[in-house]
């Protein structure tokens, strides 16, 4: 379905304040201005054990100019939406601009970007979250955990929705101007099992990704299109995964060759590739926020950063991503690339000043700010890796596997401050024994460094393999800042990866 821009968004004076703004930096002399005007409406809302828990709805409402004058950044914001308040803070960033002048030690230049006037960016979906009624979201989560608390074994169901509509208007000295219209949802299952005996407890959540999409993700396509997720058959089969968590066997440590499903593996793809590849850290630039990179910029077109089969691109264009934009916060039209060909790493995520600086023709539109008062920084893209158009099946992976284990569905991790050193845990491990799944085991960790583990991958999934997940809290910067990503991936098999017991890691 296709919408417009929302009127309580358009409606606001934009032009009047970019043009008043625009025109005073022009008047004092900036190289680059440009003026980005927000407003985010953010919903939230939990029930325990099919009773209200807590709810939120609130809006966060601004705008922000920023400069480069005399080489240098400039940056103010303010939530008054008034005429002279923009060329208030408009002399504000060329102010901040000419105190900062002194301490800057490179000059910023941007790299190039064509011109476009009157744009308009609206994100794939059909029915707006923000805009139906939370009686209507509750009855759905109040039912959901009714027919799960039916079932035996299960103690407590934790569910929520979150939903998002993001509007942003830009406009710079260039002549861009763009308005954008992007909307996303996150609803998330937990189920909590008590064994009576022992009073030891277990976790399992569903795996359904956040998606670029609206209500429709959870209540099913009016038009019959599919709305990307079989809820029923998931909520289905969490109570005998549950069961069968709490009954399984400990891991026994030592390598196993493993086959990983994309609901874990697009959080091994974030941490030890996304963040990896972001050009400011590699540079150093984002040292104090989570450490730098391993992938250094020297390496550029000589890291084999895994097997021959991994490729890896940074997509803003993918429908339903949550990184998906029109043109990112600095006017640059949104691209796919690739990050890493063949196992080599071939390409960065840039701004458009980290682009000119290290030669690069073109920002590929990956600055981003989570709020009008916040400066845009380099942001993640939708950074996926491919699979293989004639690869084998899911089944097929497992086959192959032969003895190992199965994994599925994120849960906790820990990486290095570069982004090399790393274990994960996941919703399920399932043993595999002759290449056929044997039931699941708990207590398990992988772990390795980012080369060897993605030099392992000896097999990647076909196309029915993949999945597009991903989180809406990926975090950066100081003061930090909160971004919404998907991170596409097949299944793939990798050969020979440490596993750990972690209650015997723990000591216990």
């Amino acid at each position: 379905m296709s919408h417009g821009i929302d009127s309580e968004f358009g409606d606001l004076p934009l032009r009047q304040l970019s043009d008043a703004a625009l025109a005073r930096c022009a008047e004092l002399g900036v190289e680059h201005a440009d003026v980005r005007i927000e407003r985010t409406r953010s919903q939230l809302l939990r029930l325990r054990d099919g009773r209200p828990e807590g709810s939120s709805d609130g809006e966060d409402t601004g705008f922000a100019v920023r400069v480069v004058h005399d080489g240098s950044w400039g940056f103010a914001a303010s939530v008054d939406l008034a005429v002279d308040d923009a060329i208030r803070v408009a002399e504000q960033a060329v102010q901040m601009a000419r105190l900062s002048r002194p301490l800057s030690t490179e000059r910023v230049e941007l790299a190039p970007e064509p011109v476009y006037r009157d744009a308009v960016y609206v994100s794939s979906y059909e029915i707006d979250p923000t805009q139906v009624p939370e009686s209507e979201k509750a009855a759905l989560l109040a039912e959901w955990s009714r027919q799960l608390l039916a079932e035996a074994g299960v103690d407590h169901v934790d569910a929520s929705v979150y939903a998002v509509k993001e509007n942003t208007y830009y406009a710079d000295s260039a002549g861009t101007s763009a308005t954008q219209q992007r909307v996303r949802i996150q609803p998330e299952i937990n189920l909590v099992g008590i064994d009576p005996e022992t009073g030891a407890f277990d976790t399992m959540r569903t795996i359904a990704p956040p998606a670029g999409r609206g209500w429709e993700y959870l209540a099913g396509s009016p038009s019959g299109v599919d709305s990307g997720w079989d809820w029923a058959s998931e909520l289905a089969e969490l109570p005998e995964l549950l069961r069968e968590r709490l009954a399984a066997p400990t891991v026994e440590a030592g390598r196993y060759d493993l086959v990983i499903h994309p609901s874990n593996l697009w959080l091994t793809v974030h941490e030890s590739v996304g963040h990896a590849t972001e050009l400011d850290r590699a540079l150093g630039y984002e040292a104090n926020y989570a450490g730098t990179s391993f992938a250094t910029f020297d390496k550029l077109g000589s890291l084999h950063y895994g097997s021959d089969l991994m490729h890896v691109t940074g997509d803003r264009t993918v429908e339903h991503g949550l990184s998906t934009v029109g043109f990112d916060d600095e006017g640059v039209a949104a691209q796919q690339w690739d990050i890493i060909a063949g196992g080599v790493l071939v390409g960065y995520q840039l701004d458009r000043n980290m682009a000119r600086q290290k030669g690069f023709a073109r920002s590929n539109g990956c600055a981003f700010a989570d709020s009008a008062l916040h400066v845009p920084i380099q942001r993640m893209p939708n950074v996926s890796l491919q699979p293989a158009a004639d690869g084998p099946t899911l089944e097929a992976l497992i086959d192959a596997a032969g003895d190992g284990l199965y994994i599925v569905g994120d849960k906790s991790w820990s990486i290095d401050m570069q982004r090399y050193n790393f274990q994960f845990t996941a919703q399920r491990f399932y043993r595999i024994r002759g290449g056929r799944l044997a039931g699941q085991v708990k207590d398990a960790a992988y772990q390795a460094n980012t080369t060897d583990f993605w030099g392992s991958m000896s097999a990647v999934g076909g196309p029915s393999t993949y999945l597009l997940a991903g989180a809406f809290n990926c975090g950066k910067g100081q003061p930090g800042q909160v971004a919404a990503v998907s991170h596409g991936a097949p299944a793939a098999l990798f050969r020979g990866i440490n596993v750990l017991n972690t209650v015997q890691e723990a000591g216990r």
